[in-house]
């Protein structure tokens, strides 16, 4: 499974395709890696790369998900971005439904709770679904006043992200 770590200001796609011992072999951007890694104190690694040995410091901040790294001759600010981060980015903008009229999850997940029949009159802010996700439930609200037109999952239904859950007219 794919990762994306922010490194500075570059994003860059990461996956571990195999780990044998020492030997670790990534992908980075579409580029593969064959490392001899060993780590020889608490948040201290050796890497081997190449014939070349490089010293890495990871030292971890506010976040388990954020740490600065440090080499010999550079310091970044490192961010692992997993679906979870992605989650909970969405959820904080407020960008989780795709429209006013249609809910939608940005993960996948699984229906909790309807608490709405089609033809329910909802007011703005009102829960129509409650999805769980991440070990996290989410109740998604009426982005306006209507009638439930459409409900296209039920309790208990495991859905995809960005799938289309309740239609508000």
């Amino acid at each position: 499974m794919a990762i994306e770590i922010k490194l500075g200001e570059r994003l860059a796609k990461v996956e571990l395709l195999a780990e044998e011992g020492n030997q670790i072999n990534i992908m980075v951007d579409s580029k593969e890696y064959n490392l001899d890694m060993l780590q020889v104190e608490n948040g201290v690694y050796s890497v081997l790369y190449k014939g070349r040995s490089y010293n890495v410091e990871l030292i971890e901040t506010d976040s388990s998900k954020k740490y600065s790294v440090n080499t010999f001759y550079h310091s970044y600010d490192a961010e692992i971005i997993d679906a979870e981060t992605k989650y909970l980015q969405a959820r904080n903008s407020g960008n989780l439904e795709a429209t006013e009229s249609t809910i939608t999850s940005p993960m996948p997940g699984k229906v909790v709770k309807i608490p709405v029949e089609l033809g329910s009159e909802v007011k703005k802010g009102d829960t129509v679904i409650i999805v769980s996700a991440m070990k996290m439930e989410s109740e998604y609200k009426a982005m306006k006043d209507g009638i439930v037109k459409e409900i296209y999952v039920h309790e208990e239904d495991i859905i995809d992200g960005n799938q289309p859950l309740v239609f508000i007219d």
